[in-house]
């Protein structure tokens, strides 16, 4: 399986309308919902470029993450994909017509990895091209041949989950990490492996612990730093909850912060991340901080 880039995230919500004014007020999204809903749907659709939408909010019993749709390059890619699923004995479903139209989408299925989480694979997105207008003035976010942003996905089963990742959907090795969260050195390492499935240095990265939520965080990066500092002054003024100062990170050199998304995983927002042009070039490696500066995480436990 070749996967392109990551091309739109769902995400649960027992009140999509939060994530309106969260998507729009904090994140600097536009609200395509009126445009893209049918009849009786509560969903609510963020758009944050060229594409339809990039984040879809369905309405739910729960507050969580809810999957992450990979794009693929046309149908042979796509037919690919189905094959490299199918040797691999993963199960998967075939969207009904009106998935596919909803999803502004050629084709379209649905599996899971090893540990439950949910993954869209589609080709072909159907656009209008029409013009991003952020509501807060945002020139652009970073999407095009790198795709949306970037998803921390729970891997409890994290030999077998990587293997799959590796294997099935075809993702390389960028860095990894292995922390505690005590100074105890008795407390088991947590393995955090990032990877990659185009130029930007991670699409896709894997945490050795169970989350609630079904996500650690999503990344959305900005075209400048400017535009993440003005990020924290709306995240301040609409009283989001700060989970992670501002800092630089040392794998994929991010300046971001990190905040509470009202599904309850974290939306890390930043600018100036790493891209590989030739990963036959790079070399992965292992970092023992997880920052340059900043980035202190306590403030989500206060």
């Amino acid at each position: 399986m070749k996967i392109h880039s990551l091309g739109y995230i769902g995400v649960n919500c027992t009140d999509p309308a939060r994530w309106a004014d969260f998507g729009t007020q904090v994140l600097g999204m536009m609200n395509v919902s009126e445009k893209l809903q049918n009849e009786g749907d509560e969903s609510v659709y963020l758009k944050m470029d060229d594409r339809p939408f990039r984040i879809v909010v369905e309405k739910s019993d729960r507050d969580s993450y809810g999957f992450s749709g990979w794009e693929v390059g046309g149908p042979e890619a796509f037919a690919d994909a189905i094959n490299s699923l199918e040797k691999a004995g993963v199960a998967y479903e075939r969207a009904s017509e009106e998935m596919i139209a909803a999803r502004r989408v050629q084709d379209l299925v649905r599996f899971a990895d090893p540990e439950g989480n949910q993954h869209e694979v589609y080709w072909g997105p159907v656009s209008d091209f029409a013009q991003f207008a952020s509501p807060v003035g945002i020139k652009s976010f970073v999407t095009g041949e790198q795709g949306f942003g970037h998803v921390v996905m729970p891997a409890p089963n994290f030999d077998k989950t990587v293997a799959f990742y590796k294997d099935v959907m075809g993702f390389g090795m960028a860095d990894l990490m292995k922390v505690r969260f005590t100074p105890d050195p008795a407390e088991p390492e947590k393995r955090l492996f990032f990877m990659h499935c185009n130029s930007r240095h991670h699409s896709l990265a894997l945490f050795e612990a169970p989350v609630p939520s079904g996500c650690v965080h999503m990344m959305v990066e900005v075209d400048s730093i400017d535009e993440v500092g003005r990020a924290m002054d709306r995240m301040q003024a609409a009283g989001v909850k700060l989970t992670g100062t501002l800092g630089r990170h040392a794998n994929d050199h991010m300046v971001s912060f990190y905040m509470e998304s009202p599904s309850g995983f974290m939306v890390e927002y930043g600018a100036d991340g790493m891209t590989v042009e030739d990963w036959d070039k790079y070399s992965a490696f292992q970092s023992t901080v997880n920052s340059f500066w900043g980035h202190d995480f306590s403030v989500g436990q206060e």
